[in-house]
């Protein structure tokens, strides 16, 4: 990968007036695989405070933590089963504490994630509320009584594969459950669920987080009236859960969530300037979306998955994403990952080895011009490719249930490689939970750290040519080409006004007409410029 040719000029004074995670950039952290402080091979709190300033490094506006809380673990933390406490595996709520302080006095702000949409099988609200139809919590959850013949109570699939309804005896009914079956779903149709779940956001906002990424939000309220979902219709791709066969209209998107979302904003706001983004998946995204984001009552922005499962980096897609946001009033603000902990490593599913280096910069350089906030996931800024974990070691309940044709959410969990010479990697332990990427080790911190023509060094004045740039950060977009190679479009704000221009293939291409080919460089990859694009080339200028 070429140097960079980056402009490095102070920020710019208008950012001033725009609250602080319009724009962000957002570090994502998996706890687990982050780094480990004492041996027993799971990242932790501990780990992560004691390399915070590689994340400030980035520069970076905030880090969001994926969960940490007491779990059982069958899904990773994505089982909760105390809302207001720390996994005894990651650490202490002191060590919560500490993390806090230490961000804060690095100028990182700290989301944190929330799953309101379901709990553990392990919470206390579910132990009692299966005890009996007459207990405190029995509404909590959502129970409801077999049909005549012993059957659940409707056809709903579950994402992991089989029925979303498991038998218990206790209460002699049925329990719903849009995941695994150790994660029932929250009633949240409840009026007490819903104080509840307040409550939890206002422990957190007391302890310092400056905003939360929420989970799954689309899933949160089912239809009471238990309706059968209709058959999806046939389509190209192929279909690996029974999830997949039908039109998810009644086990999720209920017409009542953004009633919460509304209540969960109106707290979250009474504690000051704080941030919210919703993820928002499935066949009917970019609608929810929207709506959950719509004025200023809802979440600050969402995050959809145009393109972490995308199996190829096109033009089109990226321009479609883009204009799917207008900048009109009353439309919600997006926010824009190629990675994350549930999708498999980009680099892995939209280039060739031989060409990953290029392609990575590149990479880089579209997702820091995109509109939007934008997030990056931990190894991301070191073009870490996914590992191919074998089946004796997945730890993934997906990917086992349904292997070998679901990819492993573990290929992108591994841990985080620090130090090239090191036996565990700099991590903290030599035999972590999962195994390390065979050619993580050369693509180390410490390696990139020392080479000036790095992904990691890119990244860092990638994002910094953000920071010094609010056009890029909160401008308008507009798509000035896009064919099957080439991108352009140009970003307008605060008084400037950027053209950004991507080569998405490994062929040199032709400079499109109509595009200005002259300019101020700010910044450029693979030996891009004006009027001459590379393979992979990539650039920002301002136009003469």
């Amino acid at each position: 990968m070429t140097k960079p040719i980056c402009d490095t000029r102070p920020a710019h004074p208008s950012l001033q007036d725009t609250p602080w995670w319009k724009g962000a950039s957002i570090y994502q952290v998996y706890p687990r695989s982050f780094a480990d402080s004492n041996g027993d091979g799971i990242g932790d709190l501990a780990g992560i405070t004691a390399r915070l300033e590689h994340i400030a490094s980035l520069g970076v506006d905030a880090l969001w933590l994926s969960p940490f809380f007491p779990s059982p673990m069958k899904d990773f933390g994505y089982d909760v089963a105390d809302y207001c406490n720390v996994d005894p595996i990651f650490g202490t709520l002191a060590d919560f504490d500490a993390l806090i302080a230490r961000a804060h006095d690095l100028g990182l702000k700290v989301l944190i994630d929330q799953v309101f949409s379901h709990s553990s099988d392990q919470h206390p609200w579910f132990v009692d509320s299966r005890s009996s139809k007459a207990s405190a919590h029995a509404d909590w959850y959502v129970w409801a009584d077999a049909k005549s013949d012993g059957s659940p109570p409707t056809n709903w699939q579950s994402v992991f594969g089989g029925p979303a309804w498991t038998w218990d005896a206790r209460r002699g009914q049925y329990y719903m459950h849009n995941f695994l079956k150790e994660q029932p779903q929250l009633n949240v149709h409840n009026p007490d669920v819903q104080q509840a779940l307040l409550d939890v956001l206002g422990f957190w906002l007391d302890r310092g987080v400056d905003g939360f990424r929420m989970d799954a939000v689309n899933f949160a309220m089912h239809d009471p009236e238990l309706r059968d979902n209709p058959p999806a219709p046939l389509t190209d791709k192929p279909r690996t859960r029974p999830f997949d066969f039908q039109l998810k209209l009644y086990n999720q998107s209920h017409p009542d969530i953004p009633g919460f979302v509304e209540r969960m904003r109106a707290l979250i706001d009474s504690h000051g300037d704080k941030f919210t983004v919703a993820e928002v998946g499935g066949d009917d995204a970019e609608r929810e979306m929207k709506l959950f984001t719509a004025g200023g009552t809802r979440f600050d922005s969402a995050y959809g998955f145009d393109f972490l499962y995308a199996e190829k980096l096109t033009p089109q897609m990226v321009a479609d994403a883009l204009l799917s946001w207008p900048d009109t009033p009353g439309t919600g603000w997006p926010s824009w990952a190629f990675e994350n902990h549930d999708a498999p490593r980009a680099l892995s599913r939209w280039v060739d080895a031989e060409h990953r280096d290029a392609f990575a910069g590149m990479k880089m350089l579209l997702l820091v011009a995109l509109r939007g906030n934008i997030f990056l996931y931990q190894g991301e800024e070191l073009g870490l490719p996914q590992v191919d974990i074998p089946f004796e070691r997945l730890q993934d309940p997906e990917a086992i249930t349904n292997w070998p044709l679901t990819l492993s959410r573990d290929g992108a969990r591994t841990p985080m490689p620090w130090r090239h010479s090191a036996n565990d990697l700099g991590f903290g332990s030599g035999d972590p939970w999962l195994p390390f990427g065979e050619d993580h080790a050369a693509l180390s911190v410490d390696v990139q750290a020392r080479d000036p023509h790095s992904l990691l060094n890119l990244v860092r004045a990638a994002l910094r040519l953000r920071k010094t740039h609010p056009a890029l950060a909160t401008g308008s977009v507009a798509i000035l080409h896009c064919d099957a190679q080439l991108l352009a479009f140009e970003r307008v704000g605060h008084g400037q006004r950027i053209i950004a221009m991507f080569n998405m293939q490994a062929d040199v291409a032709r400079w499109p007409e109509g595009v200005p080919g002259t300019g101020e460089v700010l910044m450029a990859v693979n030996d891009a410029a004006p009027g001459a694009l590379p393979g992979h080339g990539a650039l920002l200028f301002v136009p003469d």
